[in-house]
């Protein structure tokens, strides 16, 4: 029996009910940091800025000591002249001081009004940082017992923007540009988290979704989102669109309904397909942003708390259109955007994963260079979950210590200790798992020595031997994560353990022994939301693994491979059937694959 590939425990991240603070537009200053006026200045500046203004208000002509002993004059008219002079050159200079008392006033004004909003945006942050320590304190997981740490799987709202992580590669002015001054004075749109709207878009209007929250439990929210009868209608046509096997229908469908869900990620799919990579993305932030604005008031992105059920077909399309934001930002160079994704779709249903996040979390978090959140994640989740029985934990986190062993700002005995303990996983992991080894170098254009490939631990018979099950979770892991492995350094250091494991094999370890009947008792059939993932990763080498019942049938591109005890709240009406007494079996085939085929209207058509 596979073990349960699915998420965490039951228990929640620390709740934060209300985020209006953080969501709204613009701050308001705190009343404790307004001044009063008779309160004294507390900028470091201000008196010196007052002292100089006092000294510009007396001019040269007002110093009672600059005609102190005067001599008589001369010549009236060239005292005349020299007072002009005079009077031309004080001018000039209160001129040139009347234009930097501006500019100070300017500046303070500006400083002012900074250090109010900047005081006020810290006020709302410390005031959410208090509720979430509060709040995680009473928060305990029922499976495992413990509280869910809030550095592994928490999830900010800064860290769902991909401009956040662009700015940190490229700087500010490279990724913005001149976008922020051409975003003013454009059409108003709602506030959100997820993505940002576009000039482009349609016009948005309700398409008629709304979230409904289902139930309250040990600090735990249910929601679910619901159709209104409207959108029903627009969902049915979209399924005969979809049936008609044409995309145009789609199209036309989006011209009248341009923020129909499933309509959008169809056609998202069909625009990868034909290499348009942008608009494909496009549409994908579109349904994101459709999904946002029909959030509950208490659904949270953050918190950890909320959760939507994947049985209910209304919730999945929200499941899928992350999965496929979180790919498309994975591709685009932002790995660290991604991992937050990628860890608030495992929040959302965190018992029974029904992506699977959990075969893609290590892959970001190595990526990201995640190291020691990854290694928290394995001993938090590793004595209810059992992650060292899935690939690529097993190699990911041996694979973690390395790296960390590597680093430069260690000390010698420190480094020492993460090599030891790297050594060990990855030898630990290859006796577990040979059937990864081959395939891995074969796919980093490493040739492998004969003693190796000839050996029977490592050669063909490991590759055979594996259980079904086994075999897509290898093939999976080693298409996601090779181009990680392809380090020199890396190689080195798998070549060393590789050796080590064959003297080890050879020197009848009982450890072989053991793992090899773990093999043969477990693996032998991977539960749905395994060849799920599969599907949706898209990766060849573990899609040629996929047993025949999932790849005889009819996958939609909407809903992979849905759950087999759905909760439908709605169903689609039955339509007429023509001929359907004199159909031959031929007919009824293509009907099972087409509900909409008329075997009558094909005869019309060949005659």
């Amino acid at each position: 029996m596979v073990p349960p590939a699915g998420g965490g425990p039951t228990g929640g991240w620390p709740c934060i009910s209300h985020l209006g603070l953080a969501r709204s537009g613009p701050t308001r200053s705190n009343p404790a940091t307004r001044r009063s006026p008779a309160s004294p200045d507390p900028r470091p500046g201000s008196r010196i800025c007052d002292a100089e203004n006092e000294a510009e208000r007396v001019s040269p002509d007002e110093d009672p000591e600059s005609n102190k002993g005067g001599a008589p004059r001369k010549n009236d008219n060239k005292d005349v002249e020299n007072q002009d002079q005079k009077y031309e050159e004080e001018s000039t200079k209160s001129g040139d001081r009347l234009k930097k008392k501006k500019k100070k006033k300017k500046t303070k004004m500006t400083s002012e009004d900074g250090q109010v909003n900047g005081t006020a945006t810290e006020n709302i942050d410390l005031l959410l940082e208090n509720l979430e320590q509060s709040n995680s304190m009473s928060l305990q997981s029922e499976d495992c017992g413990g509280s869910i740490r809030r550095s592994v799987l928490h999830v900010e709202h800064r860290n769902l923007n991909p401009e956040t992580e662009l700015k940190r590669y490229f700087g500010a002015r490279a990724v913005l540009g001149d976008q922020r001054p051409r975003q003013r004075n454009r059409h108003f749109h709602r506030s959100t988290w997820m993505t940002s709207p576009k000039d482009s878009w349609p016009r948005f209007s309700r398409p008629g979704i709304s979230m409904t929250l289902l139930d309250s439990k040990n600090g735990i929210h249910c929601f679910t989102f619901e159709h209104n009868r409207d959108y029903q209608q627009v969902q049915f046509k979209f399924l005969e669109a979809v049936e008609s096997m044409d995309p145009n229908n789609i199209v036309a469908l989006l011209q009248l309904n341009p923020y129909h869900i499933d309509s959008l990620l169809q056609l998202s799919d069909v625009c990868r397909i034909q290499e348009d990579q942008e608009m494909a993305r496009d549409l994908i932030e579109r349904a994101l942003y459709s999904f946002e604005c029909a959030f509950h008031p208490l659904f949270s992105l953050t918190s950890g708390t909320s959760r939507l059920d994947y049985l209910r077909p209304e919730n999945r399309a929200f499941y899928l259109a992350l999965y496929k934001h979180m790919m498309f930002l994975e591709k685009r160079g932002c790995p660290r955007t991604a991992l937050e994704y990628c860890k608030l779709i495992l929040c959302l249903d965190p018992d029974a994963d029904p992506l699977c996040m959990l075969l893609l979390i290590d892959f970001l978090m190595l990526r990201s260079r995640e190291y020691k959140s990854l290694l928290q994640l394995y001993q938090d989740w590793e004595e209810h979950r059992n992650l060292s029985q899935l690939p690529n934990f097993a190699f990911s986190c041996a694979l973690c210590h390395f790296h960390l062993s590597q680093q430069e700002d260690l000390d010698p005995e420190e480094s020492d200790k993460q090599r030891r303990h790297a050594d060990q996983m990855l030898q630990s992991a290859l006796i577990m798992f040979p059937g990864v080894l081959m395939p891995l170098l074969d796919l980093c254009t490493v040739q492998p020595d004969s003693a190796v490939s000839s050996h029977s631990f490592f050669g063909p018979k490991s590759q055979i031997g594996q259980p079904p099950a086994l075999a897509e979770l290898t093939a999976l892991y080693v298409g996601r994560t090779y181009s990680l492995w392809k380090e020199a350094v890396v190689m080195l250091w798998l070549e060393e353990s590789v050796k080590e494991v064959l003297r080890r094999v050879d020197a009848k370890d009982a450890l072989v022994e053991d793992c090899q009947n773990k093999r043969k008792q477990r693996y032998q059939s991977a539960p749905r939301n395994i060849h799920r993932h599969v599907l949706l990763s898209e990766i060849k080498e573990a899609s040629s693994t996929l047993p025949l019942e999932v790849t005889t049938q009819p996958v939609m591109g909407f809903d992979p491979l849905p759950p087999l005890d759905s909760v439908i709240s709605y169903t689609r009406p039955e339509r007429q059937q023509v001929g359907a007494s004199n159909e031959s079996t031929l007919s009824l085939f293509f009907r099972s694959l087409l509900p909409n085929f008329n075997i009558q209207f094909v005869k019309l058509t060949l005659h």
